[in-house]
């Protein structure tokens, strides 16, 4: 349906001081923070975990080398979706229209939809992150205690106790995540890179790696986090994360949470031949998704 001089009354008439509800600022694309972005040509990517092998054994003299078999552990899919909105604007409103370009202001506001959904469905990963209905490659969710290994072992990216953000919730995750093996069982020296917060965990945030002294104790203790770098990017906000006591860190194990752009945002416009309508319209395709979920350590927050 297009958009009427009906819908735009008073921008038709004099004597109108100010436009306003179009002008609000947004926040940027949170989505880089977390995701590792890259193109894709197809209509879905897949990407496919391989088990490399087990700890080489002792050969004693004479006898013959042990020989080992490598396989793949799992495959991830991200099948890409596309986004699209579009507004219509009769030629008479246009035409009436007293104080503005419609089409520059409504073209604007189509770019903050799109932009909008873009950041809403990254974060519905971490938003789902503890939800046994949404799996990955390997059959569990995100953030699990219990991401199944070749070897029969399993790896955690969660607290076995769900915990609030505080000194001793991270430090415990950094301990966990230093604790990670490969399918085989391997160590795989995975660390920390980064938090990632809502914004209600802000200011817990900033005292935990930011304070040169121990967080919350009167004794004349090194705030230990900070003193060793155990966070080296520090921590970012996402204002679309759902839940207000949840956090996650970010590691530097590689193929993690992954962004394909199969079509980046394209806008285009036509005019109706018979209704004189300009029609405007937005159209992107991405997918979001998981790889490797050693990428991620989350805890729900007690």
């Amino acid at each position: 349906m297009a958009i009427s001089r009906a819908q735009l009354l008073k921008e038709l008439l004099p004597g109108l001081n100010a436009l306003f509800g179009l002008e609000y600022a947004k926040y940027g694309e949170e989505h880089a923070e977390i995701f590792e972005t890259e193109t894709s040509d197809r209509s879905f990517e897949e990407e496919t975990k391989l088990s490399g092998f087990s700890a080489a054994p002792v050969k004693n003299e004479g006898s013959a080398i042990e020989y080992d078999n490598a396989q793949e552990a799992f495959t991830a899919r991200y099948t890409h979706e596309t986004v699209a909105m579009g507004f219509s604007i009769t030629e008479e409103a246009i035409e009436d229209n007293l104080y503005d370009s419609l089409s520059a202001r409504y073209t604007k506001a189509l770019a903050r939809a799109m932009a909008y959904t873009k950041q809403v469905k990254a974060a519905t990963i971490l938003n789902n992150a503890f939800s046994s209905g949404t799996t990955y490659g390997d059959g569990v969710e995100l953030c699990s205690t219990a991401h199944p290994l070749v070897n029969g072992g399993t790896n955690s990216n969660e607290p076995a106790t769900p915990a609030d953000l505080n000194e001793t919730s991270l430090e415990a995750a950094i301990i966990q995540i230093a604790g990670w093996t490969d399918e085989r069982g391997l160590l795989i020296a995975a660390k920390p890179r980064k938090l990632v917060i809502p914004p209600n965990l802000q200011f817990v945030a900033t005292r935990l790696l930011e304070t040169e002294g121990r967080v919350g104790t009167a004794d004349n203790d090194l705030n230990a986090l900070r003193n060793n770098g155990s966070v080296p990017e520090g921590y970012t906000i996402n204002h679309y994360l759902t839940d207000t006591d949840a956090f996650f860190l970010m590691t530097d194990v590689p193929n993690g949470l992954k962004h394909f752009t199969r079509s980046p945002m394209a806008t285009s416009m036509d005019a109706d031949f018979d209704t004189g309508n300009s029609r405007y319209k937005a159209r992107e395709r991405y997918s979001f998704g998981v790889s490797d979920p050693l990428g991620i350590f989350g805890s729900p927050g007690a």
